[in-house]
Order: C-alpha cells, then structure tokens, then sequence
C-alpha cells in the first residue's frame, strides 16, 4: 500500500501518541546568491528564530501544494518552478516534525511578510550567523555543502 506523507503522519500519531506534524518549507533562491528566509512570531513555537518560509501541510494536500498555498498566504508569491531538497524528520520533546523541503528558485511576485513577520534576503553563506530553529541545522547544513561555491 502506497501512502501520501500526510496519511503516513495520521498513522503515525495515532500509534505513538505524540503531536505529529507535516510541514513544507522552501529555500528560496535569487539569480544573485541569496535566499529568503523569514523570522517566527514571538509566541509562537520557536519564536523569534528565523526559518525557511512554509507551514503545515493539510489533510489531503501534498508538500507541494501545501508549499504552493503557504507561500501565497505568508508571502504573496506564486511558485512557478520547486525541486525536492531534503526531507528531515525531527523529534522535540512536545512533538516530532517532519519537514519536507524545496528549493524555489522562479516565482511570481516580490516577497514579502504578509502576515507581520520579518522576511529578508540574505547571502547564501550569511546564514550560517543567524539561528534557526534545531529542526532546520540539516537544511542550513546542505545549503552550505551544496549551494555554497
């Protein structure tokens, strides 16, 4: 039997009885070498850390089109072209995530923090000075390794 992420995660939850969650994230390219990142609202888990724009993907959504309609709702642009880049599971002590990410390198649209938060554009080889969230270290690691000349 052949299983979305999403169904896998439902599985998941109901055996282990731990808050399980789906989220697509997106590194998000210019033609210059920078990326896009924003940072979490205080009060919110992992607040005040800056991440790779996306959200939770919803039941009977794929990470694509969840990555696709969170990142209209956060930051106004349509994606024209993404790539997988890593899938990472990680375990918090409150709950364990899967993260499956792309990069988006074409887009439609100037990004922007639709919802208050603070976004910018960053050198790909800066990030390694900000904090992330333990989750992304993988994705800030890989960018580096690979994207990084």
């Amino acid at each position: 039997m052949i299983m979305s992420p999403s169904t896998r995660i439902i599985e998941v939850k109901s055996m282990a009885g731990i808050k399980q969650v789906h989220v697509a994230a997106a590194v998000i390219l210019d033609n210059r070498g920078n990326i896009f990142l924003s940072k979490r609202l205080s009060g919110v888990h992992q607040g005040g850390l800056w991440e790779f724009p996306g959200g939770k993907v919803e039941q009977g959504e794929s990470a694509e089109q969840a990555l696709e309609r969170e990142l209209y709702e956060e930051l106004d642009i349509k994606i024209s072209s993404m790539q997988p880049f890593i899938s990472i599971p990680f375990d918090y002590p409150d709950k364990s995530i899967l993260l499956d990410v792309f990069t988006v390198n074409q887009f439609d649209g100037v990004p922007f923090g639709k919802e208050g938060q603070e976004t910018t554009w960053v050198e790909l080889a800066a990030i390694t000075h900000l904090e992330f969230p333990e989750a992304n270290q993988p994705i800030v690691a890989k960018i580096i390794s690979e994207l990084c000349e």
